[in-house]
């Protein structure tokens, strides 16, 4: 036991350490990218035949993964997808047909951004999971303890990320794709058990469909236009030579995949029955936000197109159904879930307009996001440890009962939906972009999913603040290294509030700049400034006003009016058999009118078509 124990400590150690590093590297390329003037260039390496090699090795590996769990577990379709998106790409380049490129690395201000959101988001995750699991598996003492291999894991996704973004060989970057999505197949189904297989075997296959959707549009790209670097694929002007739409459509339908968007939002749901520390990582920095930044290197070439205008309108329409959906459930993990799917939904729908305010408030949202989801997701995983519960009704005077745990969640709450927090901000400037793209049906989507957005964060903000009269305190047994992530990322979200202009200006400018090949005016100034400014001065003013003006009256405290004689505590009463019954007040979640039932299966209906359309008149049209 004493051996077991000194091992965890070792292997905590050295995550801990081996991650700060990661994270200080991630930083220091960051700063040093968006610190640099004029344009970032684009880095060739010689002599690649090897990592060529050892890419097509671990493409095979992949697909012997896949083999082996599919054959497992009876799940024989998997097996199919593979071998759809993994042998054309590797006949094409055994066969000579793939074209090399001129560059293989690219690290430019858009990716310097997600350098920083995967260095310090992603790493403070995997720091989050080393004294998480430990708790985990003291309460889920069923599931094998498999932390180690859970742990490497996490690593592993966060190193295919950086490399993903990092890449401009389109090769490579179907790799690190492939890599994401076995990944996530991986630990949603650590459990074993078999919810948690199902769920990553729906994982697996529609991410797989995906990355079929991507090996094709790289054969399409190598085979028929010679080109092997997404820079030179996003360089062409569509309106010069409409076919390049053929690759950049799959690519985008590769992007809906990842990014959970409807119809393929189930696999991103189910990803809940995994532990937390995975739940954060999907959600936040990894795995959904590879689809967004695809969308977004893909921008400017979707304006005023076809697949653009799609693009929105499933963008649109998911972040809609999903703020409805959130409205309607009570699980924390779940609510926070259709959330992650509605805020990508918003940054789909941005970056299908291919405006450059679109492009700003879609890199603005994925930043803020990134953080406020990946901050609460922990702090939920932590309020379920302390309480054995994540449900949202559970929460009832978290303040009191959890006063620390609650402070972080209210923060975490606040930075998703409230001013002066940038996703609010965002918005007014994904508004500004849905009205100059005359898209009349996503400034309705924007306005209504805001609303319902709204609704169920103040919902959860209102059941851990509402404190009943004698509630008492829990033990909170959040170990200090979990603490470890939880403050930085309550720290982050603050001064990021603040930092909203300096960011704006040397964080998405240049991602704009760099873009659209021009230099960009500021997306927000002038009267948007004033605007924002007033949204912020509300938040005193009217808590302050109506303090004043409740000065002079009379007033009093009573015990709260039950259907029953108060007991005297104020939380509990006698009912009319005679029993002492506790009070109890719940939320109302509208599931008589939208509903998972009701609502789900409907919205999925409706996107596929999309989708399916979308696909049929772009690239079935062009052959």
């Amino acid at each position: 036991m004493f051996l077991v124990k000194k091992a965890s400590l070792l292997r905590n150690l050295i995550a801990v350490v081996g991650g700060f590093s990661i994270m200080a590297t991630a930083i220091m390329v960051g700063i040093r990218v968006l610190s640099m003037k004029g344009v970032t260039h684009n880095t060739y390496l010689t002599n690649t035949e090897a990592i060529d090699h050892v890419i097509m090795g671990g493409e095979i590996l992949l697909m012997c993964i896949v083999f082996f769990l599919s054959i497992k577990y009876k799940k024989y379709y998997a097996i199919l997808l593979s071998l759809i998106g993994t042998v054309p790409v590797l006949w094409m380049d055994l066969s000579g047909n793939a074209v090399e490129g001129f560059a293989h690395l690219r690290v430019d201000f858009l990716s310097a951004v997600m350098i920083l959101i995967v260095g310090i988001v992603g790493i403070l995750i995997c720091i989050y999971a080393c004294g998480y699991m430990k708790d985990y598996h003291h309460h889920h003492t069923e599931v094998a303890d498999r932390s180690n291999y859970f742990l490497a894991l996490l690593f592993v996704f966060v190193g295919a990320m950086f490399g993903l973004i990092v890449s401009d060989n389109l090769g490579w970057i179907y790799f690190f794709w492939e890599i994401t999505s076995v990944c996530s197949f991986l630990l949603i189904g650590y459990t074993r058990t078999e919810e948690a297989v199902n769920n990553s075997f729906r994982a697996l296959w529609m991410n797989l469909l995906g990355g079929c959707g991507f090996g094709f549009a790289l054969m399409v790209a190598n085979m028929h236009f010679g080109i092997a670097n997404l820079s030179q694929l996003t360089s062409i002007v569509p309106r010069q030579n409409m076919f390049v739409m053929v690759p950049v459509t799959l690519m985008a339908f590769a992007a809906l995949t990842k990014s959970a968007q409807f119809p393929f939002s189930r696999w991103l749901l189910g990803a809940m029955v995994a532990p937390t520390p995975s739940s954060a990582l999907l959600h936040s920095a990894t795995m959904v936000k590879i689809g967004v930044y695809m969308l977004i290197r893909l921008s400017p070439m979707l304006k005023g197109t076809f697949t653009g205008v799609m693009i929105t309108v499933i963008g649109g329409f998911t972040f809609f159904a999903a703020s409805l959906l959130a409205i309607t459930v009570s699980d924390g993990k779940k609510v926070l879930a259709y959330s992650t799917i509605s805020n990508l939904g918003l940054i789909t729908a941005c970056a299908g307009t291919g405006t450059t305010e679109g492009v700003w408030a879609a890199t603005m949202l994925i930043l803020f996001h990134a953080v406020s989801k990946s901050l609460l997701f922990q702090t939920v995983g932590d309020i379920e440890n302390c309480m054995h519960s994540r449900d949202v009704e559970d929460m009832h005077g978290l303040i009191i009962k959890l006063p620390k745990l609650a402070f972080i969640m209210i923060i975490g709450i606040c930075g998703m939906f409230m001013a002066p927090f940038g996703m609010l901000v965002s918005k007014w400037a994904a508004l500004k972009s849905f009205v100059d793209s005359n898209s009349v049906w996503l400034v309705l989507f924007l306005v209504f999913g805001s609303g319902s957005t709204l609704f169920y964060w103040a919902k959860w903000l209102g059941k851990i603040c509402t404190v009943i009269h004698q509630s008492y305190e829990l033990e909170d047994i959040t170990p200090r290294s979990e603490m470890i992530s939880l403050v930085p990322l309550t720290s982050m979200i603050v001064v990021m509030c603040f930092a909203f202009p300096w960011m704006s200006d040397h964080m998405i400018q240049p991602v704009l700049n760099e873009a659209y090949h021009k230099n960009i005016p500021n997306v927000i100034g002038g009267s948007d400034v004033v605007i924002m400014m007033i949204m912020v001065a509300m938040i005193f003013i009217i808590p302050i006003g109506s303090r004043f003006l409740a000065i002079g009256k009379k007033s009093k405290m009573t015990m709260s009016y039950v259907a029953g004689v108060n007991a005297g505590d104020d939380r509990h009463y006698i009912d009319s058999f005679g029993k002492e019954r506790p009070l109890y007040m719940s939320n109302w979640y509208m599931t008589d009118y939208f509903g998972e039932d009701k609502l789900l299966a409907p919205s999925i209906v409706i996107s596929a078509i999309i989708v399916i359309v979308m696909l049929i008149i772009v690239v079935g049209g062009a052959f």
